[in-house]
């Protein structure tokens, strides 16, 4: 872990004339913290193509804050997927976490940021918590043996970034946190489906024990050799319906959030329910195959999103109204009572109806720069310069 300087780092509270020592000398003119998000988009840009389309239609104090979380979740994320993790690497992200509720984040861009976050939107240690736990399981190579289990580690791993990404929503109902959750859920159980053959070839195995057995699966001959069958198809036809549940459940709860923010997390959860119907036209064979979304399909999906709920009226409120699902519960009411006793400290953004066409001008001349760089990488090799 890198050394700390405690008497230089930028702290965490949210920028007011009496906070800490970093906010007071933004007066002489420079601040490090757009530094910091830039490299936290940068981030995201480069490791989640979805989550990035959704967060441009953000507002922009909310997409700032959503990318400054989710890029700290996600260096989190990429150092326990790094093969030669061990609990000492988890032992630091929870020093670093530690850190960061301190306001003395370690000398990283995206613990700087998710320091601010943290406190300007009273996001409760408890979540990010329940997170590294989640990469706990990960390290220890669990394996599950219901669907309740699996939606432990799914809360664990999913539902708190979307608790997070709700509470920078400024949206602190029970109900509609709930609802973030059961998002979370269904989106990493479609991830859990879409990567059955990825995850095999790295020994690990996400699928409900009970359900393999129940379709004559040997879950460790499949781990041996994974190779696709109809039985494992069946169990993974089987997640997709169970997520499409979590979906509906969550859909319910995009209602609740501000207007401006609906679209957004709109379209995350109907690029992830595209992947689903992906990975249904591949005949639920996620071993040989897996399921994507190409741009020109996200963008449709972005335009749809500005539209209504998929459900009507009558059946989103009785779906918003249903409980937690019982692995969220507890966070669900630590994230509820965080909220409640938290000042409101952020203005609202404001609305810029010409966001839209910018982010469409701005993916396309992006997608024109990528495929540039591949012609010219390309051509560097074949010519024998790389």
């Amino acid at each position: 872990m890198s050394a700390i300087d405690t008497g230089r780092l930028e702290g965490a509270a949210a920028p007011a004339p009496s906070g800490p020592a970093w906010s007071r000398g933004q007066a002489y003119g420079f601040c490090g913290h757009q530094t910091d998000l830039g490299a936290c988009a940068a981030a995201i840009r480069k490791g989640s193509k979805s989550f990035h389309l959704a967060s441009m239609i953000l507002p922009r104090e909310t997409r700032q804050a959503a990318q400054a979380l989710y890029a700290f979740c996600r260096h989190a994320d990429d150092l326990i997927d790094d093969p030669r993790a061990n609990r000492l690497a988890l032992n630091r992200l929870r020093v670093r976490l530690d850190l960061i509720y301190r306001g003395t984040p370690a000398a990283y861009a995206c613990d700087r940021a998710f320091a601010r976050t943290v406190a300007a939107y009273a996001i409760p240690k408890t979540v990010p918590l329940a997170l590294l736990d989640g990469f706990a399981m990960d390290i220890a190579n669990r394996r599950y043996r219901t669907i309740a289990e699996v939606k432990t580690y799914a809360t664990r791993v999913a539902s708190t970034v979307g608790l997070m990404m709700a509470l920078v929503m400024r949206t602190g109902d029970r109900q509609a946190l709930a609802r973030a959750a059961d998002l979370g859920i269904a989106m990493q159980l479609t991830n859990i489906a879409r990567d059955v053959g990825a995850d095999a070839r790295l020994g690990r195995l996400y699928l409900p024990a009970d359900w393999l057995e129940a379709a004559g699966v040997d879950a460790e001959r499949f781990l041996r050799a994974p190779r696709f069958s109809p039985a494992l198809g069946e169990v993974v036809q089987r997640l997709v319906g169970e997520a499409a549940h979590h979906y509906r459940l969550g859909h319910a709860g995009i209602a609740a959030l501000p207007a401006r923010c609906r679209p957004a997390i709109r379209t995350a959860a109907l690029v992830y329910e595209e992947i689903g119907a992906a990975i249904a036209a591949n005949g639920y064979d996620s071993v040989s195959r897996r399921a994507h979304i190409k741009l020109g399909g996200k963008l449709a999906l972005m335009l749809r999103a500005q539209g209504p709920a998929p459900s009507g009226p009558t059946s989103s409120a009785r779906l918003l109204g249903a409980a937690a699902d019982p692995a969220a519960a507890e966070l669900v009411a630590a994230a509820a009572d965080a909220f409640s006793r938290a000042p409101s400290r952020i203005a609202a953004d404001r609305a810029d109806p010409g966001r839209f066409l910018t982010i469409i001008m701005r993916l396309q001349a992006q997608t024109r720069d990528e495929r540039r760089f591949r012609r010219l990488e390309a051509r560097e090799k074949a010519s024998g310069l790389v």
